[in-house]
């Protein structure tokens, strides 16, 4: 179990710190305290245009099921423990071409 909860830990230290180091391009509404390791909403500058571009060209590069809760919109990451960091990593690739591709 200790393995396990270091590649979790791992996985989503990956996706928040590239989310908050991306200088307001990509936002995170979750205070420190009370972010999940499993379910990571994130916004795309705060656009929705822009989410619904970035979900269609994710879908493309093979990463599914990014939409947002309909409640509260966005995008969401789930990361759970079957998702390899590989697949973090691709999510990360795709958010750096993706704001290159979209100042």
């Amino acid at each position: 179990l200790d393995k396990i909860e270091e590649e979790a830990v791992k996985k989503s230290s990956m996706l928040y710190d590239y989310i908050d180091g991306s200088d307001g391009y990509y936002t995170n509404p979750v205070d420190l305290p009370f972010r999940s390791r499993c379910n990571i909403p994130f916004r795309v500058k705060k656009d929705e245009e822009l989410e619904n571009k970035f979900l269609a060209g994710a879908k493309k590069a093979g990463l599914i099921e990014l939409k947002g809760h309909r409640s509260v919109g966005g995008c969401r990451a789930s990361i759970y423990n079957a998702m390899p960091v590989e697949g973090v990593q691709a999510l990360i690739d795709y958010m750096i071409k993706f704001r290159e591709e979209n100042p």
